[in-house]
């Protein structure tokens, strides 16, 4: 069942949203080489309980870290870790989630590690345009693989695959609720939107194949072929007229 917010619920959600984007936001300064992936988790910790928030990742399924961390061929939940470096050329996909009252936020980019290859750029944006193209289709009486079709319409046209194993999701009091949004798939299906639905929309391309696998940690997700995967996720509110993004900082 889709859970409809009311405007007080959405009210909460836009604070929690604010941190979430602005964090992500800040990344993109503090991300470099020589970093370890640890760095980032602790980035992103102080800066929510700095906000008097809580880390929604933190613990959740016994995920043991505030942010995934995930780099190049790792698609998600990279668990963070002191010894993992970042390297010039490298790209990571950093996933945060922020819990104020009772209500998460959901995002996640993908930075360059200082400079990087053309193919790394590409793949980058076109998880940023893939998102953006999915996003025109959140809006009241379209059909909830509308935003699917669209994002696999954008990634596979600028020559990428489309992850199948891992979704985008309802958002709200909890981090996953219904309805799964694949990334991929026939338009005019599901459900029609309607105002107060709150999703985080999330495009998940790789380079090759999009088969893929998980580490032995059973967390981190890797593509099959080790090529490069990318990342780039918002919350969104569907409302009665333009879509609202509740997580990105400008």
């Amino acid at each position: 069942m889709i859970i409809i917010k009311s405007d007080s619920e959405i009210d909460i959600m836009r604070e929690s949203g604010k941190v979430t984007g602005s964090i992500l936001k800040e990344l993109e300064t503090f991300i470099r080489p020589g970093l370890s992936t640890a760095d980032i988790d602790r980035f992103v910790e102080d800066k929510i309980r700095a906000h008097g928030m809580i880390p929604s990742f933190k613990g959740y399924g016994g995920f043991p870290a505030s942010a995934c961390v995930s780099i190049n061929e790792e698609v998600v939940h990279g668990i963070p870790d002191k010894k993992r470096i970042l390297r010039e050329g490298d790209i990571v996909s950093v996933d945060v989630g922020s819990t104020y009252k009772g209500y998460v936020s959901d995002a996640a980019r993908t930075y360059p590690v200082g400079e990087v290859s053309e193919v790394a750029t590409h793949i980058m944006e076109a998880a940023r345009d893939s998102f953006f193209a999915g996003m025109e289709f959140c809006r009241k009486g379209y059909r909830l693989s509308d935003i699917s079709h669209a994002i696999q319409q954008k990634a596979e046209g600028e020559g990428f695959s489309v992850i199948r194993d891992f979704v985008g999701h309802g958002v709200g009091q909890n981090m996953h609720e219904d309805p799964q949004i694949p990334n991929f798939g026939k338009a005019g299906r599901g459900p029609r939107l309607a105002p107060g639905m709150v999703f985080a929309i999330e495009p998940m391309i790789c380079e090759g194949t999009y088969d893929v696998q998980t580490l032995s940690n059973e967390w981190t997700v890797v593509t099959l072929d080790g090529k490069l995967s990318a990342h780039y996720e918002n919350t969104v509110v569907v409302t009665d007229g333009e879509p609202e993004l509740l997580t990105l900082a400008v």
